[in-house]
């Protein structure tokens, strides 16, 4: 029996009319429902004839997770008086309640996907509708391209509605651009009933740290915990804590050991028991109950009781570090969309309170929406799709961001080292066959090419593993857990057992029925470590790694690793990596699961990145000759080169050790140096044709001015016999003739009134003559280099600074006097007449210039 008093106080119901109008006229809109209102339950039924007077139709709903598509199948089938299977619903990955009667069925957005990759038209079904598109999860953002692609193809007559429960309609709708070119979707609004809530802000004390990575500060998690036991003692009902992750909840559960209320944890991990517990409200004997969850009671679940909402401000995103084919997961604060639809949980059935363990300035400065994971998420899966679908690049796909040209490059690079598409982009065969199961690429090769070795039953076993990291307490070591989980003792065991069965029969699919060889019986527990490490390499193969020093390892990618204190893996020579994750102030990768391998599996996983030959380089200041071979940065083999190394690879070596050491490994004799000085003083006042000899420059142009004794050297000593003179003499401009006023405008000497012939310094920022104050008498005039004035250094008789000038004139007026005065005492038998400007110049004393006269 229909429980129309139920529906009755759904607000959405009041839009439902609108919604059905604008389907039949346009066949697309887009459903803006705050949270509470029903458009998860009552709009699929409507949709499909199951309540009111509508057509009937077969509706198909997406939700972005597991929880959310049993609960809303429950409630639907609730709320109809049936049992779900029937009329309503719902298939997630390995599990399918449903039948030849089924009207609504609800599935994840990753079923949904598969769907359409076998059967694009999705034929029998009449309508979609994609419910919490504003959470912008990638699998969404896929399946709304997909459908969108399809409307416009293959079947206008689709139904397609997009329900978002943020107020960001406007760009959903002009995603959903209706096929009569009569412009963007409809948007149907829908009013929220909730009953409203009191936000309170409840920052930490001070000296909380900043969350980066997975860790979390555990003085805020203190917080959080001290915060649910005043909220609780200050009001009424039950109460939900956002926090995270799954470790988190464990901790903050800790914590809160002593409380008088049922503590129960729910995360996409929790066993169906305590997620129905959950969802079901009411606990033992009327006690109060506290949920502390993850972001899955964020949308689509409604956790009966709830009155009080403690958000910690905290959630998880993936992130992808493409240069060493890592994901990671880090800790970020929440958006105002995400605490919006937090806060929104307490005023579902009454009203609420909301304590947000931050402060009022800092909410005001969150941002708008979480990320989109097309923007931060490894894209392989996504690239394989929009291959299959047709449009490798998915440039021509209706989404509402770009995949970034990096990540797909990256995404590109594996699929094609694997074999799902071709040097184009374009999905081979064996890419469709991936697709197809409902994996990482990564992964589907893993067990396509895994079954026929160690059989599907074991492949599948290994995969499942791979494909939900097994609880931490397993520990890092994949065939210890993998036994683990094979005892099933916990709720991660089952989930496995059945993704193991999904998996096998998958992959005997996709061999045609033949995986099955290769032995699947009982395995010894040495066999098990070689079954799991060559699925793992096969799966990871750039994370194959071979050990290092106190408990390191390099994978061949060239990323570091490092085992935790205490592995019993540190004695294993080799690894295949399963989970490794690399913190932003971390310089290595913490190894988290691995299985052992040996050299063959891993030469036979990677074999992609196996290379030898001479490897020529400067290292430790000289050059380094050897004929390596090595599986990607892992050396495997090295020899020496003694002699026969190419010439080509000794050049360039020693051109990086110039580059990183300078021109000082040249030979530079003072008359070098003295011209690389006069050649900067003309390209400094003359420009060209004079070369520019700055360091960057000369190491830019080496190989054009210190040839052809370059190609002729071997190593660091013979760069040192390299004269660096000659080398610069390359560079003079010897084309335009101007090569031959080297001496006229930059000379190395200048004579003197005395007939000396003094050294000019061009080392400063102008050339120096420095010249004992007597050789200059009677020089009126400067001398001058290429039209610029010297900077004279008048000496003393001893050769000390008595005087600087560029003006010999003005010195003689003004500056000589105090000098003469100052001077001739103390250096009485040389001349210091009265009138310099008229004497004779000399560089004796005054009794030696009368004998000489």
């Amino acid at each position: 029996m229909i429980r129309n008093d139920a529906l009755d106080l759904l607000p959405v119901r009041h839009a439902v009319p609108e919604l059905l109008t604008a389907l039949d006229e346009r066949g697309t809109a887009v459903l803006h429902a705050p949270p509470g209102t029903g458009k998860t339950t009552l709009v699929p039924l409507a949709l499909a004839g199951l309540i009111g007077d509508g057509p009937e139709r077969r509706v198909l709903v997406a939700e972005p997770r597991r929880m959310a598509v049993r609960a809303a199948a429950r409630r639907m089938a609730w709320l109809l008086g049936e049992e779900v299977g029937g009329a309503v619903g719902f298939s997630v990955r390995g599990e399918r309640r449903a039948g030849p009667g089924t009207r609504v069925e609800v599935v994840t957005t990753g079923v949904l996907l598969q769907r359409l990759q076998r059967d694009p038209e999705l034929a029998g079904v009449d309508t979609v509708l994609l419910d919490e598109c504003h959470e912008r999860h990638l699998d969404a953002d896929t399946a709304l391209a997909f459908l969108v692609d399809v409307r416009a193809t293959l079947r206008p007559e689709l139904g397609l509605i997009a329900a978002s429960a943020t107020s960001d309609a406007a760009a959903w709708a002009e995603l959903l651009t209706v096929l009569d070119g009569s412009g963007p979707a409809p948007v149907v609004r829908a009013e929220g009933r909730a009953h409203g809530s009191a936000i309170h802000f409840a920052p930490p004390p001070a000296g909380v740290r900043p969350a980066h990575g997975t860790w979390v500060d555990p003085a805020l998690l203190r917080h959080v915990a001290a915060t649910v036991r005043e909220a609780l003692a200050r009001h009424e009902g039950d109460l939900l804590c956002f926090l995270p992750g799954t470790g988190e909840i464990a901790r903050t559960a800790g914590l809160l050991a002593d409380l008088d209320a049922e503590v129960l944890q729910l995360h996409g991990r929790a066993p169906a028991a305590v997620q129905d517990a959950v969802l079901r409200g009411g606990g033992p004997g009327g006690r109060r109950r506290v949920v502390l969850t993850t972001s899955v009671a964020e949308s689509s679940l409604t956790v009966p009781g709830v009155r009080i909402v403690v958000d910690s401000g905290l959630s998880r995103e993936p992130r992808m570090d493409h240069a060493r084919g890592l994901g990671s997961l880090a800790t970020v604060p929440v958006s105002a969309a995400v605490a919006t639809q937090r806060a929104g949980r307490a005023g579902r059935e009454a009203f609420g309170t909301v304590y947000r363990c931050w402060s009022a300035a800092e909410d005001g400065r969150l941002a708008r929406f979480p990320a989109p994971e097309i923007r931060v998420a490894d894209l392989t899966d996504f690239a394989l799709r929009a291959a299959c679908w047709g449009d490798p690049s998915a440039s021509g796909l209706a989404l509402l961001d770009p995949p970034p040209a990096g990540a797909m490059a990256a995404a590109r690079q594996v699929l094609t080292a694997i074999g799902a598409v071709d040097e184009e982009g374009r999905a081979t065969e064996r890419g469709v066959r991936m697709s197809r199961l409902g994996l990482h690429p990564r992964l589907g090769r893993a067990l396509l090419d895994g079954a026929p070795e160690v059989g599907a039953r074991r492949a599948a076993e290994v995969v499942a593993l791979l494909s939900e990291e097994p609880p931490r307490e397993y520990g890092d070591d994949l065939a210890a857990a993998w036994r683990e989980a094979r005892r099933g003792a916990d709720g991660y065991g089952a989930r496995w057992k059945a993704e193991v069965r999904r998996l096998e029969r998958s992959a005997a699919e996709a061999a045609g029925g033949a995986a099955g060889a290769g032995g699947d019986g009982a395995a010894g527990a040495g066999d098990q470590d070689a079954v799991a490490g060559l699925v793992t390499a096969l799966a990871f193969p750039e994370r194959v790694a071979r050990a290092r020093e106190q408990g390191g390892c390099l994978m061949v990618s060239g990323t570091g690793a490092r085992l935790a204190d205490g592995s019993g893996l540190r004695s294993a020579p080799w690894l295949a990596v399963a989970v490794a994750d690399r913190t932003v102030q971390s310089a290595v990768a913490r190894v988290r699961l691995a299985a052992v391998v040996d050299e063959a599996v891993a030469r036979r996983a990677a074999g992609h990145l196996l290379s030898s030959g001479e490897e020529v380089h400067w290292e430790d200041g000289d050059v380094v000759a050897r004929s390596v071979e090595r599986l990607g940065a892992v050396e495997l083999t090295v020899r020496p080169l003694r002699d026969g190394a190419d010439p080509a690879l000794v050049r360039a070596a020693l051109l990086d050790g110039l580059r990183r050491e300078g021109t000082g490994l040249l030979r530079w004799s003072r008359e070098a140096v003295e011209l690389r000085s006069r050649l900067a003083f003309l390209h400094r006042v003359l420009g060209e044709p004079w070369p520019d000899v700055s360091e960057e420059t000369l190491l830019g142009k080496a190989a054009e001015w210190l040839e052809p004794e370059l190609s002729r050297a071997r190593r660091r000593a013979d760069l040192g016999r390299i004269d660096a003179g000659e080398g610069l003499r390359r560079l003079l401009p010897w084309a335009t003739g101007e090569a031959g006023r080297l001496d006229e405008l930059a000379p190395e000497r200048i004579e003197v009134p005395s007939g000396s012939r003094i050294r000019v310094e061009y080392g400063g920022e102008r050339p120096v003559l420095a010249v004992k104050l007597q050789e200059m008498f009677g020089l009126a005039q400067t001398p001058r280099v290429a039209g610029i004035p010297v900077l004279v250094h008048l000496l003393s008789p001893a050769g000390r600074p008595a005087a600087v000038t560029s003006d010999l004139a003005s010195f003689w007026r003004e500056g000589y006097r105090a000098v003469r005065a100052e001077l001739r005492g103390r250096y009485p038998k040389h001349p210091w007449p009265e009138d310099p400007s008229a004497a004779e110049p000399t560089r004796h004393t005054s009794a030696r210039l009368r004998r000489e006269r």
